[in-house]
């Protein structure tokens, strides 16, 4: 057994093997694989195997689609079969409402080049005659999808990682961390068997790994503690029951394939073939969390009792679309745990706060992400960076205010929600309110629709003040929903007088001592602002794409304030403070303090803001407090309104006349308070996050996650006035070097009456699909659907005429200048 390696993963489910299989293609000797048990002795063994294309994530529409391009090849490099039964995947909706959710997926899955087809209830009936029809309004079909054995894929990546030069021991546990500086001493212990249990013995080794990953499925929890960290994730009993042979089916296959692998979304289940007879598999209400706080010694390869009770109306369900089914009996059962996170998403990129320690936790769907998790991973660990932005699967997405209490009900929640309607507009409810600004109580008086970001509330957009309890529900949709009026009237109230945005969810830092200014200037991009001033700069990663963005505040000579994006606030903070202890030694102390919690914000804008804001001045000259002279564009003052002293920066993300309040935070009743006072004459009005993300649209101001990401530079972005090239800083040559790849462009579009694009739709050059939307809405300044996203460069002219696709067809887009509305930023600079 090696005692130094390269990088050591700890799981022997297919995740882990996946793994050390793609570190050792990637070119990486010296690696190792770990496993308490047998591998695929976790959830693994008792996984159904199916490969499901479905998801509304662009990253992992990635790895699914790799993993099942990859699936193919490994019988030809290993000489072992993996099982893998290609007969396609078929997704039922029983609703115009489902199709139209396929549809918008259907828009993911074009722009990562997978393959589907649409097939309406006739066709599937001449198909596939055991399905029941009559009730459906289509289907989206997969051809490629099917099922696999998820044993037989597991052993033959693990062979392809052996024959790559891969460790792999089974019986070790791994029993404690320890950073030394330069690399990880892992203690493992020998694990025997004693009374049908698995302990841990006396013998014991420690390994010294570069780099360590961690793929321990249902012991996450356990990881949790050895690392000190906090892990959201956390196992659900998931249930499915084999039937007896089916005789109707047995007969239909004597001279035809095999079904495909049937989704009836609308009923909560799969369904598929099983020699002769059906598996179904229900994702049914009040399946419980399981191992909240560690997996028993007495929990090996082992099962939960069975709950028929649970799942009846789902086994009912499966009777009513296959009515041969209801004369077969039961032959087996299963219900396990399979590791779940707050969005269902995996927990994929490198630990918060550790050097070289990264995390593989957390996979509902794990046969499925298997393959591409290891591909992806394996060029984050081995060149710095992945070819798709792997942002929205980073374990930080989830700061440390997330408890194992939140995790277990947010993950009950998101197993509800496999087959429930994922409306792009949906806000989920387990665990709200939690984290509350204090000016919550009085928004929701006024009728505020709340989102969460980062677990903080925030107001989405206000709808009628005595049906906030059940309205958001109602108004969801694919389409315009019933939101979509109240956040017109919100758009048009700043563009025509002023509105009020609570902005407190941004995440807020303070950097400051000898070293902060060289540290700052060789971190971002930007000149760095003049005491006083501020600047919108970015972070890049080591392959010279967009890490994060900042807004800098000098508040002295070597004290900055910088202000990003809420919702991803412990994955900058992490990045921050990772580059602070690794440059200190080069640029002399630097202070950080996250004063996140201290500083609330509340941003005013529209022509009438300055207007309000001086009613709450009282100052020898009061009105030209706020004037261009005295308080510039893209400045920061230290002001008081009414008893609330303000760091107030004159800056607003809607392309308005405008004002971000920065503000103690237990001060903020008093001050939204008389923000609404002084107002009211002026028909100051509370708005919410929808429009102003269509207000920032039509400015071509560009959204973190969105349009700026790890897969495009800020030159790529269009962001060439925020990127000094005369100076040096950290990613500057890998930026340079990329070139212009594809460009940022901002589209107007002649969509259906009824919707507007979500940001995830293909972008078309007649008939050759040539990108995709990032971003999009709906603009009042030009009374027509808005989007932004990225095209070949010979593309990004305005005045180019292209094609974007939402719902079932090709719509007219043009291509605009940049900040179409006032492109000279004069509302912005208006004195008074």
């Amino acid at each position: 057994m090696k005692t130094h390696v390269k990088a050591l993963v700890v799981g022997g489910g297919a995740v882990g093997t996946s793994i050390a299989y793609h570190l050792a293609k990637a070119g990486w000797k010296d690696v190792m694989l770990l496993e308490r048990d047998e591998l695929t002795s976790g959830s693994t063994w008792h996984a159904a195997g199916l490969l499901p294309y479905f998801n509304m994530s662009f990253a992992t529409t990635h790895i699914h689609d790799y993993s099942i391009k990859f699936y193919k090849t490994l019988e030809e490099e290993t000489g072992l079969n993996p099982g893998f039964y290609v007969v396609g995947n078929l997704r039922m909706a029983q609703s115009a409402a489902r199709m139209d959710e396929y549809m918008l997926y259907a828009t993911t899955a074009e722009t990562c080049g997978v393959p589907f087809q649409w097939l309406t209830p006739d066709q599937i009936r001449e198909r596939w005659p055991l399905v029941r029809t009559d009730d459906l309004e289509g289907a989206i079909y997969h051809p490629t999808d099917g099922y696999i054995n998820p044993a037989d894929v597991t052993q033959a990546m693990a062979k392809g990682a052996r024959m790559n030069g891969v460790e792999i021991e089974r019986r070790w546990q791994v029993d404690g961390y320890t950073w030394t500086g330069d690399h990880w001493d892992v203690t493992c212990s020998k694990m025997v068997e004693k009374g049908g249990n698995l302990i841990a013995s006396d013998e014991q080794v420690v390994i010294h790994a570069e780099h360590v990953v961690t793929a321990t499925g249902n012991h996450a929890q356990r990881t949790a503690r050895l690392l000190g960290l906090r892990i959201p994730a956390i196992p659900v009993e998931h249930q499915y029951i084999v039937t007896e042979p089916d005789p109707a089916l047995v007969e239909w296959r004597k001279t035809n394939p095999q079904h495909p692998v049937l989704r009836d979304a609308d009923a909560k289940w799969y369904v598929r073939e099983e020699r002769g007879g059906w598996i179904l598999g229900p994702y049914e209400r009040n399946a419980p969390a399981r191992f909240e706080y560690g997996v028993p010694d007495s929990f090996r390869a082992d099962l939960f009792p069975l709950d028929l009770e649970r799942i009846e109306e789902e086994y009912m369900a499966m009777i009513h679309r296959i009515p041969s089914s209801e004369e077969v009996g039961l032959k087996d059962d299963f219900n396990g745990p399979i590791c779940y996170t707050p969005d269902g998403n995996p927990l994929l990129g490198p630990a918060p706060g550790l050097r070289n320690m990264w995390l593989a936790e957390g996979f509902s769907f794990g046969i499925t992400a298997a393959g591409g998790t290891g591909h992806y991973l394996a060029q984050l660990m081995v060149e710095g960076e992945a070819e798709i932005d792997m942002a929205s699967l980073d374990p930080k997405r989830y700061g440390p205010w997330m408890t194992t209490e939140y995790a277990a009900r947010k993950n009950e929640e998101a197993y509800e929600h496999v087959y429930i309607l994922h409306h792009p507009d949906e806000e989920r409810p387990a665990c709200r309110p939690l984290r509350t600004a204090p000016a919550y109580d009085r928004q929701k008086a006024l009728g505020a629709q709340f989102g969460h970001v980062n677990g903080w509330e925030r107001p989405i957009y206000y709808g009628p003040k005595d049906a906030h309890e059940t309205f958001d529900h109602d108004a969801r949709s694919f389409r315009r929903g019933g939101w979509w009026h109240y956040a017109e009237a919100e758009a048009k109230a700043i563009r025509e007088g002023a509105g009020l945005i609570d902005a407190t969810a941004f995440a807020k830092h303070r950097i400051s001592g000898p070293g902060a200014t060289a540290f700052l200037d060789w971190f971002t991009t930007n000149r760095l602002p003049k005491v006083g001033r501020i600047n919108l700069t970015y972070a890049l990663t080591s392959a010279g794409t967009t890490r994060t963005e900042y807004t800098i505040v000098r508040q002295a000579e070597d004290d900055y304030y910088l202000v990003s994006a809420g919702a991803w606030a412990a994955y900058d903070q992490d990045f921050l403070y990772k580059a602070i202890m690794e440059k200190e030694k080069d640029f002399g102390r630097i202070n950080k303090e996250d004063v996140t919690t201290q500083w609330g914000v509340l941003a005013i804008a529209g022509p009438k803001s300055r207007a309000i804001l001086n009613g709450l001045i009282k100052d020898a000259d009061a009105s030209t407090v706020l004037s261009n002279k005295r308080f510039p564009w893209l400045s920061c003052r230290e002001i008081e309104l009414g008893m609330v002293p303000v760091r107030a920066i004159r800056v607003a993300y809607t392309g308005e006349l405008g004002w971000e309040l920065h503000h103690p935070i237990e001060m903020q009743n008093h001050l939204w308070d008389r923000l609404m006072e002084a107002g009211a004459e002026h028909g100051l009005t509370p708005v919410g996050a929808r429009a102003q993300n269509w207000l920032r649209q039509e400015k071509s101001y560009r959204a973190f996650g969105t349009e700026l990401g790890r897969d495009a530079t800020p030159l790529e972005a269009g962001l060439d006035r925020f990127v000094d090239l005369t100076k040096k800083f950290y990613g500057k040559a890998e930026m340079q070097a990329k070139g212009l790849r594809s460009m940022c462009v901002t589209l107007l579009i002649d969509g259906p009456d009824d919707a507007d694009p979500w940001g995830r739709e293909a972008l078309y050059d007649g008939e050759r699909r040539i990108g995709r939307l990032t971003s999009g809405g709906y603009s009042v300044a030009f009374g027509k659907s808005i989007g932004m996203g990225y095209v070949p460069t010979e593309l990004a002219a305005p005045g180019t005429q292209l094609k974007v696709r939402m719902f079932d067809r090709l719509w007219d887009a043009e291509v605009t200048v940049d900040s179409p509305y006032d492109p000279e930023n004069r509302t912005i600079r208006v004195d008074g």
